[in-house]
């Protein structure tokens, strides 16, 4: 997984004139870069559909309050939540992970096919949820991702099958936004893998 990488000029006040030969010289502005992540994780291994097996529609994750911004979030050690400009998810996480689990799922070998909303293609199954927490707390050393999900069946139609939270926590491995990025993902595929298991006995 390779970031892009931005160039972003950073906010600056006037500095102090030099004057160097009897002409004024202008400090020249600094620029910090803009790092972009992409929400990418896989399934070990990536197995074929199943013959003859269920259709799963996988319907786009809702986003808990303040879970909509692109910036990586962490918590500050007095509880404050910070949201980082210069290191940004590439989509929002809701819709990150939304594809993150649909392509896990498909991976998985359990269905005949994974879907999303509107495709017309006849589901027996349908997974909705929310995503509750996508963020790290340095001060305990973890990286914290959590899934609301429910499962319902087609047939008979409305019928809940599972509902549960899923989540999953990563040790962080060193400080600053790089081991946060890295730490969110390793939780983010703990908790696909949950809600696998989830589906499993459906």
């Amino acid at each position: 997984m390779r970031p892009r990488v931005l160039p972003r000029r950073a906010a600056f006040g006037l500095g102090a004139m030099a004057v160097l030969a009897g002409c004024g010289v202008l400090a020249r502005p600094a620029y910090l870069r803009r790092t972009i992540w992409p929400i990418t994780v896989r399934h070990p291994p990536a197995l074929r559909p199943r013959v003859g097996g269920k259709v799963l529609e996988v319907r786009s994750l809702t986003a808990a309050p303040g879970l909509d911004q692109l910036g990586v979030e962490w918590l500050r050690p007095d509880g404050s939540l910070h949201v980082d400009f210069y290191q940004q998810w590439a989509v929002p996480p809701a819709e990150g992970a939304t594809d993150a689990l649909r392509r896990w799922l498909a991976a998985s070998g359990r269905f005949a096919a994974v879907v999303g909303p509107d495709n017309g293609v006849p589901a027996d199954l349908v997974l909705q949820g929310e995503l509750t927490a996508f963020l790290a707390d340095p001060a305990q050393g973890v990286a914290e991702v959590a899934l609301a999900v429910v499962l319902i069946g087609r047939r008979p139609a409305g019928s809940v099958l599972a509902q549960r939270t899923v989540t999953a926590r990563a040790p962080l491995h060193g400080s600053g936004p790089v081991p946060i990025v890295h730490a969110t993902l390793r939780a983010l595929a703990e908790v696909l893998a949950g809600v696998e298991r989830l589906t499993a006995a459906a």
